[in-house]
């Protein structure tokens, strides 16, 4: 009996440790000078504790029943915050890094059910047919009701080579339906970039990691340096679920000049910060279209918000999917992690996104190609949204002319073929990017002068 009473009490003092990041005031104050209220909460955990570990019809091990018992709290406040053991947290520090053994998809919660948010452009998730609002109802024959997200994501990746069965509901599918996926190595490229029509150029960003600012900005220089010389671009963030909010700013950095990008607001002081453009301007005053559409969500937003304010860019597509929180990774003792929501991001013009989105200029839905096989899923539209999602933050009230004529391309001085043209039948079953394309041309007409020149690099 000692025994367990010695394990019972080293969980609670564990535990206790863990909340200090939530509950500093159980820590900061003195024992004495904690009030009543503090002493009977932990006094309510170390009973339920004592309680399941006497009774229980099976064994559970202190350490089992501590790491369920904050996964829970934190999962409670938001869809966003979550307990990361010291694995899934190795696992989150390698993802951010551009490479991941898993299918490809962006996951999430929505009422209860594991459902899909987007697949990762040319992952093997993408190639087996899994399409955006998906409901996953099993993994590998598991039931998925009752799991964590994070639990869920564990079970879903997996070595190089091996199989995941996901057994999913699709709207207008009418049964269940098994999609069998041989997992690999996941290289999150995120930035690719093509050129439509000579002076016409698009660059596609699928997420926000490490190395995005800098494989833009060889994008921006490889494509300003075609000719003829670049009369307008084409960012394409639709269905980028987001990522890391410095990366969101240097490259919100690159097309602006001068102004706030973004600003953070949240309980504490120095949650709130404002991130303002610098002299690292790398694209040209070429018009800008930007395509977003449900599936853009948190830094993608960021981007999209801050051209549209400045009015650097156009935005065309559909109303984005509206996280407008910011996430803090705080290390545990434990090795493990806290990722939780410390503070909502605004646009330059004061436009809180969270539970909203953001607007396009110019709506344009997304209009499935007749007798057409599946096309690329960045293009489809998404059914699902941050103000869908259970727990969600609610939303704060805050008060075409004549084609030019082609030009055949020169070759390259190698002999090699052109390697960055857009493929003509992806282009032509795109209803957004021709829109937003004709767009363009119609912007350098109207403008009646040749663009400015790019900076020159440095």
């Amino acid at each position: 009996m000692r025994g367990r009473t010695l394990r019972l009490t080293l969980v609670v003092l564990a535990l206790a440790g863990v909340l200090s990041l939530v509950l500093p005031q159980l820590t900061h104050l003195p024992a004495r000078a904690a009030g009543d209220d503090e002493y009977r909460r932990m006094r309510l955990l170390t009973e339920v504790l004592h309680q399941i570990q006497k009774k229980y019809v099976e064994d559970k091990k202190a350490d089992e029943l501590l790491v369920q018992a904050v996964k829970g709290m934190v999962s409670s406040l938001d869809p966003h915050s979550a307990y990361l053991t010291p694995q899934e947290y190795k696992e989150l520090q390698i993802e951010t890094k551009g490479q991941f053994s898993g299918v490809g998809i962006v996951i999430t919660m929505r009422d209860g059910i594991l459902t899909v948010v987007s697949p990762i452009e040319g992952t093997p998730a993408y190639k087996a047919g899994v399409e955006a609002a998906d409901r996953i109802i099993k993994i590998n024959g598991k039931l998925t009701k009752g799991m964590t997200l994070m639990d869920a994501v564990k079970a879903i990746r997996g070595p190089k080579g091996s199989k995941v069965t996901l057994t999913i509901l699709r709207e207008g599918l009418g049964k269940l339906k098994d999609i069998d996926i041989m997992r690999d190595v996941i290289p999150l490229k995120s930035v690719r970039y093509y050129r439509l029509e000579p002076g016409y150029g698009l660059v596609r960003v699928t997420n926000f990691q490490e190395d995005t600012t800098e494989d833009l900005i060889k994008a921006l220089k490889e494509l300003q340096s075609q000719k003829p010389p670049l009369k307008g671009l084409i960012l394409d963030l639709r269905t980028n679920p987001g990522g890391l909010l410095t990366e969101a700013v240097n490259v919100a950095d690159l097309f602006l000049k001068e102004g706030v990008i973004v600003s953070t607001k949240g309980r504490e002081p120095e949650q709130e910060m404002t991130f303002k453009a610098t002299r690292r301007t790398v694209a040209g005053d070429y018009p800008l279209i930007v395509l977003v559409n449900q599936g853009s969500a948190s830094a993608s937003e960021i981007v999209a918000g801050a051209l549209q304010d400045h009015k650097r860019a156009v935005l065309l597509g559909m109303p984005t999917f509206g996280k407008g929180s910011v996430q803090t990774i705080l290390p545990l003792e434990d090795l493990g992690a806290l990722k939780l929501t410390t503070a909502r991001y605004y646009t330059p013009s004061g436009k809180a996104i969270q539970a909203k989105g953001i607007k396009p200029d110019v709506e344009v839905p997304w209009v499935e190609p007749p007798k057409a096989k599946k096309v690329a899923d960045q293009s489809r539209p998404q059914s699902l949204r941050e103000k869908d999602l259970p727990g969600a933050m609610p939303a704060e009230e805050v008060t075409a002319p004549a084609a030019e004529p082609a030009v055949k391309a020169k070759p390259p001085k190698d002999g090699k073929p052109n390697d960055i043209q857009y493929p003509k039948d992806r282009l032509t079953r795109d209803n957004q990017m021709m829109r937003a394309l004709d767009l363009l041309k119609a912007l350098q007409v109207f403008a009646g002068q040749t663009p400015p020149k790019a900076p020159a690099a440095k």
